[in-house]
């Protein structure tokens, strides 16, 4: 549910690319996550985690140079990385319309740039270092 907040840490995933046992309820067709966090949080590693739980069997890479990779599930996944972008406003207004679609569930790191023209926000993922192996886990 959209803005409710709830969190838990995690020293390690139980398997690489998987998230606690605490991530947030299963996602559906034309839900959008928004995955917030510092370099290195982990953030990439929980998509991975999720996309993973959503059927995808492909390796599960950042997009950092390409903006986005869709990946085929029981539904479709897009991964979207916003890293490089500092305001959306200045893009091709089409940039995002093949990850964020009805027919897919999509996760966007550094959404920042994004934030303010999308239309639907399912929930908020926010990842925090807090050293070694641990992070903390707010949604």
């Amino acid at each position: 549910m959209a803005g409710s907040r709830a969190g838990a840490a995690s020293s390690k995933p139980t398997r690489p690319g998987r998230p606690p046992a605490s991530r947030p309820s299963a996602n559906t067709l034309g839900d959008v996550v928004l995955v917030s966090g510092e370099l290195g949080a982990g953030k990439t590693t929980l998509i991975r985690g999720a996309a993973r739980g959503l059927g995808v069997t492909e390796p599960v890479t950042s997009p950092t140079f390409t903006i986005g990779q869709t990946y085929s599930g029981r539904v479709p996944v897009s991964h979207v990385d916003l890293y490089r972008l500092a305001d959306l406003g200045q893009e091709d207004p089409a940039l995002l319309d093949d990850y964020v679609t009805p027919q897919a569930v999509a996760f966007i790191e550094w959404p920042g740039a994004a934030e303010p023209w999308l239309e639907r926000i399912t929930r908020r993922v926010e990842l925090r270092h807090l050293g070694g192996d641990t992070r903390e886990i707010t949604y």
